[in-house]
């Protein structure tokens, strides 16, 4: 019904910047919060950073003021720029959406991941 395709993950040196897009496609009636999370190996996934329909953001601790999350909702299209990156940054990045197919029917829908590899 619905797919989270992301894009622009890869290797870069620490203190560069990437940028990681997600597109939502499919079965869209409204987006609520996208996000994104990531998850280390051998570690839990964990929240980076989410937005509201209404341009609210959360941000973890450790990505405060490095990170930027941003959505284009006419594109249903959610953005993360990840500035001054450290090696402790080096994980699996998943986008996450809340979406509604109907104005009462939805769930919570997952991209496929994207590696980020923080490294010189």
């Amino acid at each position: 019904q619905v797919q989270l395709v992301e894009s622009g993950g890869g290797l870069v040196q620490p203190g560069g910047s990437l940028r990681l897009s997600c597109a939502a496609s499919g079965s869209i009636f409204r987006i609520n919060a996208m996000g994104w999370y990531r998850q280390a190996p051998g570690k839990e996934r964990e929240l980076v950073a989410a937005i509201t329909s209404g341009g609210t953001t959360t941000y973890a601790d450790s990505v405060k003021g490095r990170f930027t999350v941003s959505r284009d909702n006419a594109k249903n299209t959610v953005y993360l720029q990840m500035n001054s990156l450290k090696p402790e940054d080096t994980a699996v990045y998943y986008c996450n959406a809340n979406i509604l197919h109907t104005y009462y029917y939805g769930g919570d829908y997952w991209g496929q991941g994207t590696q980020v590899t923080v490294s010189s």
